[in-house]
């Protein structure tokens, strides 16, 4: 009797698994097309479909120069970056030495890496 309950106990949990993993695919479908996906659910309430996509990256234009960003100073400070939001928002990343300032150098090499 216990060899029989051995085996029913690791059979009755794959089977379980098995269902679970069947249940899940047949409530939801994800549909990938180009940058948007699609999916739907099975809701108690009836199907739900949720579309999504990347959000659009506004053109800031080309970067500008150095100098400019700068005020002349020979460092970008987080507040300065702000003026051009690329960089601000890669502040963290072009700030190679994590020193809370962008040296001409740092810079030269975020914007030869965003082309």
């Amino acid at each position: 009797m216990k060899l029989r309950t051995a085996f029913l106990i690791p059979l009755a949990a794959g089977s379980l698994l098995l269902a679970g993993s069947a249940l899940a695919q047949d409530q939801s479908q994800s549909t990938p097309t180009s940058d948007t996906t699609s999916t739907t659910f099975n809701s108690p309430k009836g199907q739900v479909t949720i579309n999504s996509q990347p959000a659009a990256v506004p053109d800031a234009g080309p970067a500008p120069d150095f100098a400019t960003l700068s005020g002349g100073k020979k460092s970008i400070t987080e507040a300065q970056a702000a003026a051009y939001p690329p960089l601000a928002n890669d502040f963290e990343y072009a700030d190679s030495n994590r020193n809370g300032s962008i040296s001409k150098a740092e810079y030269q090499r975020w914007v030869k890496q965003m082309h």
